[in-house]
């Protein structure tokens, strides 16, 4: 039978002569990007999840590896395949333990019938990370890395303001048939890419380890404990000053803007970024001010700026930034 053949280094984008660190950071970071919690109905982006998936079921398990290598590196990604004659199911050692403690198998996620077809549905992982479900609900959680025998690991998508404050969220996983549900507290400060760990919450007596990420905030960027927020004003606030209103993650806040401002100037408000774990800190929050013209003036507006032109000093082009 014909399938449509896998590259999935180029799925990964990475060489054929790709070492295993350099799979697992661009495993990592397509997983990030494509991850279903951070693109909500995007059925585009989940199936490419998927496929990310299962190219690192593949590259990052020395055995399969070593029998997808056999294929050679002449076949293109979408091309008709037919495996070889005597191409056997997957051939590989495999511990039946260490397959739930790496996998979590759900057969409920299944990969392409060219994975199929070369190992047998004797894939370790499935599905994708937890739900970004609110605090005390339940979340749902499947394997997306390998994790060494009696540990697991699974991720979590968490909105800024959880990991800023802190939360507790219920998370349900699922290690081949058996499913157990577990509170996971999320301390106030904790970073995009850390990792909590839960004793006894893996496989058997094994530990869990859950990877937190950071969904897209719709206001603030982040940059290590400092928050920051982009802020228009007019000319006139600009060339004045004036004091505004700025979101924070506590609320509105009022900030004092210099006469003079430039855009693209920053503001500080000391103390009001992002928790820091282990010393009642915090970051501190940027304005980041971007100057807006009227694109429709009234006719009173439009003789108020022609006078301003005809009386004004300001020459910048002439050097008179003053």
């Amino acid at each position: 039978m014909a399938v449509k053949f896998r590259d999935y280094y180029e799925i990964l984008g990475v060489p054929r002569s790709a070492k295993e660190q350099e799979i697992k950071k661009a495993y990592r970071k397509l997983a990030r990007k494509y991850h279903p919690d951070l693109n909500p109905q995007n059925k585009q982006a989940e199936e490419k999840f998927k496929e990310i998936q299962e190219a690192y079921e593949v590259l990052s398990d020395a055995d399969k590896r070593r029998k997808y290598d056999q294929l050679g590196a002449n076949w293109k990604n979408g091309a008709d395949f037919t495996p070889p004659p005597n191409w056997g199911g997957f051939q590989g050692t495999i511990n039946m333990d260490d397959l739930f403690s790496r996998a979590g198998q759900q057969r409920g996620t299944t990969f392409s019938d060219f994975f199929e077809m070369l190992f047998g549905g004797m894939g370790g992982m499935g599905g994708f990370g937890g739900s970004g479900a609110g605090p005390g609900t339940g979340t749902r959680a499947r394997w997306g890395t390998r994790a060494p025998k009696g540990e697991a690991e699974t991720e979590l998508a968490l909105p800024l303001e959880d990991m800023h404050r802190g939360s507790l969220r219920k998370l349900t996983v699922r290690f081949g048939n058996a499913e157990k549900t577990i509170d996971v507290r999320i301390p106030p400060g904790a970073r995009d890419d850390s990792k909590i760990r839960i004793p006894g919450g893996g496989p058997g007596a094994g530990d869990l380890y859950v990877r937190l990420h950071q969904q897209p905030h719709s206001l603030f960027k982040v940059n290590g404990d400092d928050t920051e927020v982009e802020i228009a004003i007019t000319p006139w606030e600009a060339a004045l000053g004036s004091t505004i209103q700025v979101p924070t993650l506590d609320g509105k806040a009022d900030i004092r803007v210099p006469p003079g401002v430039a855009s693209g100037q920053r503001l500080r408000l000391k103390g009001q970024g992002l928790n820091i774990r282990g010393g009642g800190r915090r970051g501190d929050h940027y304005v980041r001010l971007k100057i807006v013209v009227p694109k429709e003036l009234t006719d009173a507006e439009k003789k108020l700026f022609q006078e301003l032109s005809r009386v004004s000093q300001f020459k910048p082009r002439n050097g008179n930034a003053g």
